[in-house]
């Protein structure tokens, strides 16, 4: 488990640092990535069909809603791209990686 799955998103938060970054993405699926010139990370989720994509989508959206942090999320019949980024930053910041580890915590349920 995530170092960063039970912390919760804090509204007075930082720009993380890249050292910080690289550390941060350690604590989370390999399977996110940094995009956007290290202002984002993504992750594009392979589900079984259209309606377990939706139920995925709405889970995300249950993550985001109580963390009052919400992601760029990309639909199709099967997949679910997530990105996550904190614009009062222009950048990354710990509530990115928390809500990140927080997702991949509903894929093991």
């Amino acid at each position: 488990m995530s170092i960063f799955a039970n912390k919760q998103c804090e509204a007075n938060t930082t720009l993380l640092t890249e050292d910080e970054l690289q550390n941060h993405l350690k604590e989370i699926s390999p399977e996110w990535q940094l995009a956007d010139d290290h202002k984002s990370i993504s992750r594009t989720f392979k589900l079984k069909n259209y309606y377990d994509t939706m139920a995925f989508v709405n889970v995300v959206a249950m993550v985001a809603h109580r963390q009052d942090h919400h992601p760029e999320i990309t639909v199709t019949y099967n997949t679910c791209r997530v990105v996550f980024s904190t614009h009062s930053v222009d950048g990354l910041s710990l509530n990115d990686f928390i809500c990140a580890a927080k997702v991949d915590g509903t894929l093991k349920i």
